[in-house]
């Protein structure tokens, strides 16, 4: 099975493997391609961040060579994101099958060409959660927990029953990837709310996207694993799915034997419009409420990977129609902020029918931070040395360089200053080489993805969390789940100005807000912060009350249980099961 998935997308593997690996072996794998071929040695300089060199040995590769030869050098372009590459190989091809087939794969891999996709319809009920007369605020999927007191700010209370909220309740998520082969933002998020879910009684099962793990080249061919007493079911076809049409036959298929099986009252799937079409489906098929969680805009993501593209090419316009598309009819709408909740509503999702549960941690991320003493040491840098860092995924929108670039002026001007990332992805050998340039060998770390269970070692190490986002569509409506955890913890933030960080961080009272992309003010306000150990302390104790008070996963349990019991019962009513 596993040798059908991996096969799907062959261009994709030698990548795959490469960040696989553990440090010393990728490092001789990284050895040997560069004596082998063409193709082993791109992808050696591309997991090194050297695209240019890369670029240079695919071009010369295709003189002279075959049309099969260069439609293969295409495709291996066009795996490692390099669509500027893969458009030139393309026209070095004569006119004909292989030429016309290298220039369509390049237009599907730069969004101005998609796939067809299949289709849902919106409203597929026929009802709102609040339709007709006002309703009670116990009737609405927004209302929140009576205050327990003028002194809490509204906080939410556990219910009557504490600690069993969802008592009786089952529900089946359906999300793209999970723990333990992904580890992300997403993933955790997943991972946290089930376990809260099921701790607040409900009997939680997940299942991930058709072919998921293997399609990513993990050999993991189990159906079924337990975590933390969380049910993960894969669905896994023999073959991996030739294209989304497919992936949905099959994956309504493995999942109908599924929700025979489990017989969840709630449909909850996560981002993006493929998990919720799914979700769609099986909820007409089997007569039961759907939400979905709308976690972030991939559309967004995809627009800010590359200054070429625009919110006019085919693929941004086909995915923000699809997402909306999901959003109209599910019959609730989940999402992370206010700022994302404004743009769902402005697609014409009614208010009553949209829920904010924002990021949130677990109740053990407000203990104190363990010592960072080890890791500090582990990375050469001084007990007193300040240390300013983050734990992301590395992608440009991040704004890592932005953060590098800061530490630099620091360091310039006799500040011993560091930058820490914890993280992986495809921009991490840019932000090295990045750190290199800069001359800051010494200075800058990053130690990669680390366990889990390590990250609060790695955010006592830090003095200050950084957020310098990029004033990219995608970042000014998607909050992130690491400042949250990082505030958990009693650290200060210094984030971006941007819409969906002033959801998170007060300047002034949890942390500073900068103008995004500056470097020399983020360098001043960083400065000021290694001066002041009392700011440092004041930000960081009023983060963790913030995030104490109303952003853990038990309170979320305690939203998702009262929404879905209002679903629940309205799917119940005369005339609502479809």
């Amino acid at each position: 099975m596993a040798w059908h998935h991996l096969r799907s997308d062959p261009a994709r593997l030698p990548l795959l493997a490469l960040r696989l690996m553990p440090g010393p072996v990728r490092t001789s794998a990284r050895a040997v391609s560069a004596r082998s071929g063409a193709l082993p040695r791109a992808y050696s300089l591309w997991d090194q961040g050297r695209r240019e060199e890369a670029r240079e040995v695919l071009l010369s590769a295709a003189t002279n060579a075959s049309p099969r030869r260069v439609g293969r050098l295409v495709a291996a372009a066009l795996a490692a994101g390099d669509a500027d590459t893969a458009r030139d190989l393309a026209e070095r091809l004569p006119p004909g099958p292989h030429r016309t087939s290298a220039e369509y794969r390049t237009a599907l891999a730069t969004g101005r060409a998609v796939p067809a996709s299949p289709s849902v319809s919106p409203d597929r009920h026929g009802f709102t959660l609040t339709r007709g007369a006002p309703t009670r605020p116990d009737d609405t999927v927004n209302a929140q927990r009576p205050a327990t007191g003028a002194d809490d700010g509204g906080r939410w209370r556990v219910a009557a029953d504490p600690g069993r909220p969802g008592a009786g309740i089952r529900v089946l998520h359906l999300v793209t990837n999970a723990l333990p082969h992904t580890n992300a933002g997403y993933t955790q998020r997943t991972h946290r709310i089930a376990v809260a879910q099921r701790e607040a009684g409900m009997d939680v099962h997940v299942a991930t996207r058709a072919g998921y793990p293997l399609t990513k080249g993990v050999p993991d061919p189990r159906t079924l694993v337990r975590l933390d007493g969380v049910a993960y079911h894969r669905l896994l076809p023999w073959a991996a799915p030739r294209d989304h049409v497919d992936e949905l036959e099959s994956g309504l298929r493995l999942a109908s034997e599924l929700v025979a099986a489990v017989r969840p009252d709630v449909l909850h799937a996560a981002s993006n419009h493929h998990n919720a079409r799914l979700a769609l489906e099986l909820g007409r098929r089997f007569g039961l409420p759907v939400v979905y969680e709308v976690r972030g805009f991939l559309e967004e993501s995809w627009l800010s990977r590359d200054p070429s593209r625009s919110v006019d090419d085919a693929f941004y316009q086909a995915e923000r129609a699809s997402e909306t598309e999901c959003m109209l009819a599910a019959d609730l709408v989940v999402t992370l902020g206010e700022t994302m909740r404004a743009d769902i509503e402005a697609r014409g999702v009614p208010r009553e029918r949209l829920l904010v549960v924002p990021n949130a941690v677990d109740e053990s991320f407000l203990e104190p931070l363990p010592s960072g003493a080890e890791v500090r040491r582990g990375l050469g840098i001084g007990p007193d040395e300040f240390v300013v860092g983050t734990t992301t995924s590395c992608f440009g929108y991040e704004g890592l360089d932005v953060l590098l670039d800061a530490v630099a002026v620091m360091r310039d001007r006799g500040e011993r200053a560091h930058a820490l990332v914890v993280g992986d992805g495809p921009d991490l050998a840019t932000l090295r080489d990045r750190a290199r340039r800069l001359g800051l060998e010494g200075a800058a770390h990053f130690p990669g993805r680390v366990p889990a269970d390590r990250v609060r070692h790695h955010h006592a190490a830090l003095d200050v969390f950084a957020v310098p986002r990029l004033d990219e569509r995608v970042c000014r409506l998607v909050t992130p789940l690491k400042p949250v955890e990082a505030m958990a913890g009693g650290l200060p933030v210094v984030a971006s100005d941007l819409p969906a960080l002033r959801e998170i961080v007060e300047p002034g009272v949890s942390g500073e807000l900068i103008p995004a992309g500056e470097s020399a003010r983020l360098a001043d306000v960083l400065t000021n912060l290694a001066y002041s150990h009392p700011k440092r302390t004041s930000y960081g104790q009023a983060g963790q009350k913030r995030v104490g008070a109303n952003r853990t996963w038990t309170e979320a349990a305690y939203r998702y249980s009262q929404a879905y019991r209002v679903l629940i019962r309205k799917m119940s009513e005369p005339g609502q099961i479809p």
